[in-house]
């Protein structure tokens, strides 16, 4: 780990454990190297706050900040007016994932938000569109994944999801009805919520799903930290172990539970074992959504696993002409229609090599990779 990324999470654990950097080691920082790798985990807004209690002033990291804080407001006063319009036509909705997050963080704008995420009424798909094209919006994808986009400009962007994961997902058939998970907003009709300790399931499962595909950066880790600085203590393991264990996800769970707990309770950076460098290595360099390269690497491994077969032919094969469960949720319309199934394989290859070549050069490189390694 080099000394930019130590000087990231010194000045990360510094912002949200409310403690004063020392200004001689903030002012001996390459704070340009220091923003290029806050921007690629998305946490330009969280070194600011750490380098203003230090009194070091940088303009690029304050125009960040300022950016975090107003597209935060903006996203919150958005959300309430959708959430109001949900309200009147009886469609019922529960937040997910950052926007909740955010504020279990010490300061607004500290954890910078890309976009919102919500869990709504999928019977209630037309009206929906229908209230968020009233709104402005633009529909940039409905009906095609389990989530649909809207965007407004300048900066709003809502994905409004009808499923939590996917059917090609592990964690689909968990997850399929979780209104039996949801527990009603006080004050409020159609509005809902999980308990803390689905949340954390919850955030898990998604955090693994990126983890185990393109990878995760390090805010994932900090965000786990940051949730459990807050609620830790009033969680039910015993639910918890139980849930995780369901879902496979319990040694990650565990795992990144203790590195987070190690590299941000402290200023002082621990001893980690060999292990727990390695792990953090991968957050370190999976950036915040991942990387082609890591997500071509890991889809070779995952093929490898499963189908016990480590021939080239086999990966490139199952690449063209993938299962039902994945034709199903990225191309419905070919599932529905199966004597069209032909096409819908030549549609792919054809969108593939127009849209995502760097994504199929990417896995080309996986598979020499690992053919070299004898993997």
């Amino acid at each position: 780990m080099n000394k930019t990324a130590k000087d990231l999470i010194y000045l990360l654990t510094c912002a949200v454990n409310g403690i004063m950097p020392d200004t001689a080691r903030v002012k001996a920082m390459d704070l340009e190297q220091l923003y290029r790798l806050a921007k690629a985990h998305t946490l330009r807004a969280a070194v600011f706050i750490a380098l203003r209690s230090a009194g070091v002033q940088d303009s690029s990291f304050q125009q960040a900040y300022n950016k975090a804080v107003r597209k935060n407001v903006m996203l919150d006063v958005e959300r309430t007016a959708i959430f109001e319009r949900f309200e009147q036509q009886g469609i019922w909705y529960m937040p997910l994932k950052g926007s909740i997050l955010k504020e279990l963080y010490p300061e607004n704008g500290m954890r910078e938000m890309a976009d919102n995420d919500v869990l709504y009424d999928s019977t209630r798909q037309t009206e929906v569109k229908k209230i968020m094209l009233s709104m402005d919006y633009s529909a940039e994808s409905v009906g095609k994944t389990h989530h649909d986009v809207y965007m407004k400009p300048p900066v709003l962007n809502f994905e409004l999801h009808t499923k939590l994961f996917g059917a090609a997902s592990d964690f689909y058939d968990y997850y399929q009805n979780p209104k039996q998970l949801m527990i009603p907003d006080e004050g409020s009709k159609y509005g809902f919520h999980f308990s803390d300790e689905d949340f954390y399931v919850y955030m898990l499962a998604h955090e693994y799903k990126h983890y185990s595909a393109g990878g995760t950066g390090l805010r994932s880790l900090l965000d786990c930290y940051v949730f459990l600085r807050n609620k830790g203590d009033s969680l039910d393991w015993a639910y918890i172990n139980e849930q995780t264990e369901q879902l496979t996800i319990a040694g990650f769970e565990r795992e990144q539970r203790e590195l987070a707990n190690k590299v941000f309770s402290s200023v002082t950076l621990p001893d980690l074992t060999e292990h727990e460098q390695e792990l953090l290595d991968y957050y370190l360099t999976s950036c915040t959504y991942g990387t082609k390269t890591r997500s071509a690497e890991n889809t070779v491994k995952k093929h490898y696993a499963k189908s016990h077969s480590k021939s080239k032919f086999s990966f490139i094969w199952a690449r063209l002409f993938p299962d039902m469960e994945f034709m199903k949720q990225y191309y419905p319309f070919f599932y529905r229609h199966r004597l069209l199934l032909p096409v819908g394989y030549v549609w792919r290859w054809c969108k593939g090599i127009a849209t995502n070549h760097k994504k199929l050069q990417a896995e080309m490189r996986a598979l020499r990779k690992y053919d070299n390694k004898k993997v």
